[in-house]
């Protein structure tokens, strides 16, 4: 959260108010996406399932799913972060974040 609020910390108090919340959260799906990516890691991204007695397969585990919607969510949260930035800012702001200044 520490490194999201520096990266806002040139922006007016009025506008930081507004995305504290989304900055907090987009640290918690950082957090999030750490966790179920290292239990992927750990378990694997498919179960195999039966339902009766034929019906038999393999099909995407329930953590492989929460992390395909948590990053779905965490992006576009990103991008609307980045996108209040001043322009001159954005590209350093993204360069940071794609090497790992945005963790946490």
């Amino acid at each position: 959260m520490e490194k999201l609020q520096a990266l806002f910390s040139s922006l007016p108090a009025h506008e930081l108010q507004f995305l504290r919340p989304l900055m907090s959260n987009a640290a918690f799906m950082a957090v999030t996406l750490a966790d179920l990516q290292e239990a992927i890691n750990a378990e694997g991204a498919v179960d195999e399932y039966q339902n009766g007695a034929a019906q038999f397969g393999k099909k995407a585990s329930a953590t492989i799913q929460a992390y395909n919607a948590t990053m779905k969510v965490y992006l576009a949260t990103m991008r609307d972060l980045l996108a209040r930035l001043p322009k001159e800012q954005r590209a350093s702001a993204l360069a940071d974040l794609l090497n790992g200044g945005g963790d946490e």
